[in-house]
């Protein structure tokens, strides 16, 4: 079944100019990775018709830091949308897995009780070492990552308009 509100266009200069403005919390725990999913994500933003002053950057030390910092934006009512980027690695000293979960959780509890849509690129790899092959993989995989996620932003702002002007954000 096709969605009578879809265009097959990237370009939506209608739609974008009721968006307040997008955030992206990025982690800084291996920032020179993680910030290349926000890079990305600012250019292929462009590439719909964004442009980068609807975006601002909020750094935080780790992924930990995310789901309050998700809150904290959401209640200002500033920005209709929230990029998340954070790389969670196993570190010998904590479970991995159960931080990502506490994460994600925390994001999702964020959205649902906000309204404000909440994209993840917070990742966590099964095998990461500090060796300059999975930096490169890792930094090249953030690029894609950051891209998917443009698209999704675009997508879910578009979707989110076309429910009636609906406010996002509180």
């Amino acid at each position: 079944m096709k969605n009578k509100n879809t265009k097959n266009d990237n370009q939506t200069p209608e739609i974008r100019k009721s968006f307040k403005k997008i955030a992206i919390i990025q982690a800084n725990w291996h920032a020179g990775i993680v910030h290349q999913a926000s890079q990305s994500f600012i250019r292929e933003l462009g590439t719909y018709g964004y442009d980068e002053d609807m975006v601002d950057i909020h750094d935080v030390p780790g992924s930990l830091e995310i789901p309050l910092m998700a809150k904290k934006l959401s209640q200002t009512g500033q920005y209709d949308l929230i990029m998340a980027a954070g790389l969670i690695v196993d570190g010998g000293i904590y479970r991995h897995d159960f931080v990502a979960k506490t994460v994600l959780d925390g994001m999702m509890q964020v959205q649902l009780e906000t309204g404000v849509p909440i994209l993840s690129v917070v990742l966590t790899p099964h095998h990461f070492q500090e060796t300059d092959a999975h930096i490169t993989f890792f930094s090249e995989h953030f690029v894609i990552k950051g891209q998917e996620a443009a698209k999704a932003c675009h997508m879910t702002l578009k979707t989110m308009h076309n429910l009636g002007g609906l406010r996002l954000a509180s």
